[in-house]
């Protein structure tokens, strides 16, 4: 237990993590041209006021802002020789936010896909996926993130050259694929086949799990497989706030806070350990979710009935494992 999450789940039944990134750069004026990390040196004050705004909304935990600043997606913008500046940046300004919070806050650094599709299917070795996600955690590590959270992958062959990349660096981690087709990943996996895929790794993450997809509802079921499959370890659930539309010019989503403070207390009463909120996640909802989870008493283990009578139905029949249940119209 030498690292800062794993301190503080032995300390607490829950972590809130925090919302979106993206939504709330676009919304502070990023174009979809510039790579969100570019703000990492041009605009540090809004990525501070970012982590901010997650820390004063409650969450023990946010991620740095370098979730695509990888070789690979940042040479689409001619950057591909400032992964290690950006993201040594990121892990820099969350760590001198994470400082003056007064109170214990984890800084994940923060590691997306890698934007190519693993062999044999695509072109990306496992010793080139490695080496680019190991530069990236090295930079993390030495701008002071206190453990890698490598999110919204698709494929668990790439999640295994993460792993490998963590080793390497030295560092804990924690996990998360995206189930949004028919409860799999869009490579297919599914989560009981991710629940024992994390066991099977030489150095397994402190954590495991689900973010973004389609919407809560189907989260939490993702999140009833993992439970069904017997592995123990750690979940983590970073639903999204409902669906994106534009209006006046900003990304909203549907999600209202109210929604995601049952969805918060839903997964805690499934027995997840880390919850936050992926896509249209802000801080208006995460206070909502951190007030439910200190005052609303924990219940017992919710249905996949009770889930879609809380949150809205599921948008298809199957799970990807065998959980169904009718889908919404």
């Amino acid at each position: 237990m030498t690292d800062a999450l794993s301190r503080m789940l032995s300390a607490r039944d829950v972590v809130l993590a925090d919302g979106a990134t993206g939504t709330a750069l676009f919304n502070m004026g990023l174009d979809g041209s510039t790579p969100p990390e570019l703000w990492n040196l041009s605009h540090p004050d809004r990525i501070a006021a970012l982590h901010r705004s997650a820390i004063e909304a409650g969450s023990d935990l946010f991620l740095t802002n370098s979730f695509s600043a990888n070789a690979s997606r940042l040479r689409l913008h001619g950057a591909a020789d400032r992964v290690t500046e950006l993201n040594r940046a990121a892990a820099g300004i969350g760590r001198d936010q994470a400082d003056r919070a007064g109170r214990p806050v984890v800084v994940a650094g923060s590691i997306g896909p890698i934007g190519e599709i693993m062999a044999p299917v695509g072109g990306l070795t496992h010793a080139r996926a490695v080496e680019m996600f190991h530069e990236q955690a090295e930079a993390l590590r030495d701008g002071g993130a206190d453990i890698l959270w490598v999110e919204t992958l698709s494929s668990i062959e790439e999640l295994r050259a993460a792993a490998e990349a963590a080793r390497l660096t030295g560092m804990a981690w924690c996990g998360s694929l995206s189930f949004d087709t028919a409860g799999r990943t869009i490579m297919g996996a599914t989560p009981i086949q991710l629940s024992a895929a994390v066991e099977r790794l030489p150095n397994p993450p402190v954590a495991y799990g689900a973010n973004c997809g389609v919407g809560v509802p189907d989260l939490l079921r993702t999140v009833a497989s993992f439970m069904a499959s017997g592995n123990e370890r750690p979940i983590i659930a970073k639903g999204n706030a409902g669906v994106p539309h534009l209006k006046d010019g900003h990304i909203h989503y549907d999600g209202t806070p109210q929604l995601m403070a049952d969805y918060a207390c839903l997964a805690r009463d499934m027995g997840v350990r880390v919850i936050g909120g992926c896509c249209g996640t802000m801080p208006d909802h995460l206070r909502a979710m951190h007030e439910a989870l200190e005052t609303r008493p924990r219940g017992l283990r919710p249905t996949l009935e009770q889930i879609t009578a809380r949150l809205g139905a599921f948008s298809s029949a199957d799970s990807g494992d065998g959980l169904t249940i009718g889908r919404r119209h």
